[in-house]
């Protein structure tokens, strides 16, 4: 990790619109409500109505149609197509959304039961930023889109929920609306109801296969044998990232309980030197991660544990290799970042995640993706991001945070990490000291295995359910 400000390298085909939503789609849990009475319907137009296209074009509107109000939220809509080619993968975009498009998600799925019409559906879904539907009211234009990540142009009417006629709103039942798991609107393809329990998307018991690694930590101190044993490095070693002079504090990450399951804490502090900066960081030795899924819960924090508040701290989990020479085009890293007071030229919270092809550290050159949401992130969140061979995915509390392109795949292995550290010591001048906390309850990785959110969470259950804090059975490369 080095000190560095966010770039985005972007792509003339893209040029035109925020591919892949744009803003940040970020989220917290749902806040459970009743919705006995609750029913929704789904008005469905086209902007793109040629049998072929560069890109589908299926504009929503939600209405509430019940005698209560409606969180988003808790609304899922299906709208079901035909994959161009058995591998063909897909990017989704919102244009323009009454509601904001970074309130608005999108993710594609494969269907349990493939029809002639049908083998594939996108589920557009809604932030809490999207607030709640008042009876009689909707959501507005949601102007949508989506395209092969290829940009070969796809054909449209095989799909089941295209219709070209269709030119201004009406309601379709040929999507399908969810409202709290419940199916409250449309018909899906035969076989294909989104409440069937063999639908992938739905929670299950962790998949068979895939070369794993769990890690509870359930250790006594940073000086625990089992720490190395199983093959972790607590950080020692001066340099950066970070201010100048500051060392890297091994004493400083320790253990502890939280909510009955044993946790992981990095501190960091500071009194407004260099000399009397400590930073932190936690990663393993191994350099052997690279597709699949990877996973940690963490809790950042917005204001020390004692102390004046201001500092430019950040608090990261992340995947890295190391960058052989400026340039580099086999380098890789893929970061989650919590900024609580900010820092590279932003005022406040804000959380990044950036997917990286290379960079140059002196002149400074950059070539990465990032999505980020200016918020406070303060608290537990179950983090996730998925790299298969056609993209990067990142989650935040089981809601769509961005997708990046496949331009910032990984050629090489890379480590697993977690650090906290201090951009630099001008957010707060003060000299009076301060420390920040950063907690890490778990971590996994599935080798070569894209799961949802809903999976991660059904393994990481199975695990703790037997007893079981540490496995690692991904081979070395």
């Amino acid at each position: 990790m080095s000190t560095r400000p966010r770039c985005r390298r972007t792509r003339a085909a893209l040029a035109l619109t925020a591919l892949l939503g744009g803003a940040a789609l970020a989220g917290l849990p749902a806040t459970t409500a009743a919705a006995a009475d609750g029913a929704v319907t789904v008005q469905y137009r086209t902007s793109a109505g040629g049998a072929t296209a560069d890109q589908s074009e299926p504009w929503l509107k939600v209405r509430n149609t019940g005698s209560t109000p409606v969180q988003l939220n808790q609304v899922k809509v299906r709208y079901y197509f035909k994959a161009d080619a058995p591998n063909a993968t897909y990017r989704f975009a919102c244009s323009w959304a009454v509601r904001g498009c970074s309130a608005v998600t999108g993710t594609f799925g494969t269907l349990a039961h493939p029809t002639a019409t049908a083998d594939r559906y996108l589920e557009i879904g809604f932030t809490p930023a999207a607030g709640s539907l008042a009876p009689g009211a909707d959501t507005g234009d949601m102007q949508l889109r989506f395209h092969q990540s290829s940009w070969q142009t796809l054909r449209q009417s095989d799909d089941y929920s295209f219709d070209a006629t269709r030119t201004s709103y009406a309601d379709w039942n040929k999507v399908t609306a969810q409202l709290a798991g419940a199916t409250v609107w449309g018909t899906a393809p035969e076989g294909n109801d989104p409440t069937d329990p063999t639908d992938p998307t739905d929670p299950t018991d962790p998949p068979g296969g895939g070369q794993t690694l769990f890690d509870d930590f359930d250790y006594t101190s940073h000086t625990d044998p089992a720490i190395s044993a199983h093959g972790w490095s607590v950080r020692s070693n001066s340099g950066g990232p970070g201010v100048p002079g500051a060392t890297w504090d091994p004493s400083k990450v320790t253990f502890s309980t939280s909510g009955g399951n044993s946790v992981m804490n990095l501190e960091t502090s500071t009194a407004g030197t260099g000399a009397s900066t400590v930073h932190t960081e936690v990663l393993t030795r191994s350099m052997k991660f690279r597709n699949g899924t990877y996973a940690a819960r963490v809790r950042f924090s917005d204001t020390p544990k004692y102390g004046p508040d201001g500092d430019r701290v950040v608090q990261t989990f992340f995947t890295i290799n190391d960058l052989k020479a400026p340039m580099a085009d086999d380098y890789a890293e893929y970061d989650f970042e919590y900024l609580p007071n900010g820092g590279w030229g932003e005022p406040s919270n804000i959380l990044y995640t950036t997917s990286w092809e290379t960079y140059n550290p002196d002149p400074w050159q950059a070539v990465n993706q990032h999505t980020e949401s200016r918020r406070s992130f303060a608290g537990w969140h179950d983090l996730v991001v998925t790299i298969d061979d056609s993209a990067i995915t990142y989650y935040v509390d089981g809601q769509h945070f961005g997708t990046h392109d496949a331009a910032y795949l990984p050629e090489r292995p890379m480590s697993i990490n977690f650090n906290q550290w201090l951009i630099d010591l001008q957010g707060q001048t003060s000299t009076a000291p301060r420390a920040y906390d950063q907690q890490v309850d778990y971590v996994l990785h599935v080798k070569d295995q894209v799961l949802t959110p809903a999976q991660v969470t059904a393994k990481i259950n199975a695990y703790r359910g037997v007893g079981t804090s540490f496995v690692d059975e991904v081979p070395a490369p």
